[in-house]
């Protein structure tokens, strides 16, 4: 009998259930799993620093989302190869070594990925072919009412165009078996390096929520949240918080990497409302999701366009005070602190501290955008992205006024100053209050003003009666946080 073998090349999509890329029509007789760790994600961020594109936040969290996929497909018959390298040159070797039948891979919103993807169809062996499938997804492309050129403006007109019109399609469950590992594969590195590298970062104790990544904790996650914690009746009040587990669904690092799809989340909602009945709520959960759909559609029509120009401005003096949590003014130190030490950071608080950035320290937003690419173990290049150039109002349904007064914002959102407490403890010293957000007024001896100036510093110069007071801003939605 002849022999096959396939490779399935995994990126954003480290799961075992609903990944059509680990179902076959025709199975191959040897099946080689892999993952490659793209070497340019240990290029500098910036020209003259060291500090890597990937973080050891995100890093950590891959690392252990691939160690539970190996676990998962060694129980199914397979196994995970890592490795290290330019994915494209390291797919057509091993293609080559192995006289592949084919390759399958998901199709991905980055540029570089798409590119590494284009790079692999147009290197492979004759006889070895290419399958790239649509993974991940909440819609079918080919169901959606309008052409890939044609993608509505705003999200607004993009999901009036698809709800009730568009239905989701059921996911799968995760196959029982698995063509057996190729035999001639075994001698490659596992995953021990990436171990490695991740190994000396820990997040903060601080934190709200001990993320851990994984097809498992994901799904534990969500049916936590959703069943015991009742989100499905809370969500749209409460995802605006800052401190605890529950304000949010905090699914996304795992929407992410691909440990959890866009449709068992739309159908582990639709399971609660079943039981509960749907509401304001738990409709809000599938609306963030749709932000995420919109969010990749973006990234595939713009490509490198989504980035403007790649060279971005030098670190200044601005930035490395907005990066490091110095800037002077609370709610937004705490909030940059929170992301450096955990890797995650509110849908709140990143709408602040970008808003921030781009229209008070008039800093490139790209240089936020790669910022927060290196510390978010949530970091997904088309939401990202897309988000940051939303607040900086130069991409799809551009705007100038999405500005985000800080100080108002937090008189809303910790009135107590309980949140910058928990990251500045300096401001422990403050009784609970407005006060914790303006320290250099309350105690004038205790604490100096903030060190970063923006141009228009009289807007931060407001009675802290007025504080507490907010016209709300437009929203920016994201990925669910």
């Amino acid at each position: 009998m002849y022999s096959t073998i396939d490779i399935v090349w995994l990126q954003d999509d480290l799961r075992i259930a609903d990944n059509p890329l680990l179902h076959f029509t025709s199975p191959p007789s040897y099946l080689l799993c892999l993952y490659v760790l793209d070497e340019q994600w240990f290029s500098p961020l910036f020209d003259g620093e060291s500090t890597p594109r990937i973080g050891p936040a995100r890093l950590r969290f891959l690392w252990q989302s691939l160690m539970e996929l190996r676990g998962e497909l060694l129980k199914r018959g397979s196994d995970l190869l890592v490795r290290i390298g330019k994915p494209s040159d390291v797919v057509i070797e091993l293609a080559t070594m192995l006289n592949v039948r084919q390759v399958r891979v998901a199709d991905h919103a980055g540029v570089d990925e798409a590119a590494h993807i284009q790079a692999v169809e147009q290197g492979l062996p004759s006889q070895t072919a290419l399958e790239c499938i649509e993974s991940g997804r909440l819609i079918d492309r080919q169901v959606l009412p309008f052409e890939r050129e044609a993608l509505p403006g705003s999200f607004s007109a993009f999901r009036r165009s698809v709800e009730g019109v568009c239905t989701v399609p059921a996911s799968r469950c995760a196959p029982v078996t698995l063509p057996p590992w190729p035999e001639a594969a075994r001698g490659f590195p596992p995953l021990k390096a990436v171990c490695e590298m991740s190994a000396t970062w820990q997040p903060d104790s601080r934190q709200g929520y001990a993320y851990g990544g994984g097809e498992t904790a994901a799904h534990v996650r969500l049916d936590n949240y959703l069943w015991r914690q009742q989100g499905g009746k809370a969500y749209k009040k409460t995802r605006n918080g800052l401190l605890g587990a529950n304000f949010s669904t905090r699914v996304s690092p795992w929407l992410a990497r691909g440990c959890l799809s866009a449709r068992q989340v739309y159908e582990a909602v639709k399971a609660w409302e079943a039981e509960n009945g749907s509401n304001e709520s738990s409709y809000w959960i599938s609306f963030e999701l749709l932000w995420r759909e919109y969010f990749i559609h973006a990234a595939q029509l713009e490509g490198a366009q989504m980035f403007g120009s790649r060279q971005t401005d030098q670190p200044c003096v601005a930035f490395d005070a907005w990066r490091n949590g110095t800037t002077g003014l609370p709610f937004v130190d705490a909030a940059m602190r929170e992301l450096l030490h955990t890797g995650w950071l509110s849908n709140r608080a990143r709408q602040n501290v970008a808003s921030f950035l781009v229209n008070d320290l008039k800093v490139d937003w790209r240089m936020g955008a790669l910022w927060f690419e290196h510390c978010l173990i949530d970091y997904d290049v088309a939401s990202n992205w897309g988000n940051w150039r939303y607040i900086a109002g130069v991409g799809r349904d551009p705007r100038q006024d999405r500005y985000f007064n800080v100080l108002k914002q937090a008189g809303h959102y910790d009135p107590q100053g309980l949140y910058v407490a928990h990251w500045l403890e300096q401001l422990e010293t403050l009784p609970n209050g407005l006060e914790r957000h303006q320290p250099w007024r309350a105690d004038p001896l205790g604490f100096d003003a903030p060190c970063v100036v923006p141009e228009q510093w009289e807007r931060w110069l407001i009675p802290l009666c007025e504080v507490g007071t907010l016209a709300e801003s437009p929203a920016v939605a994201s990925a669910i946080k």
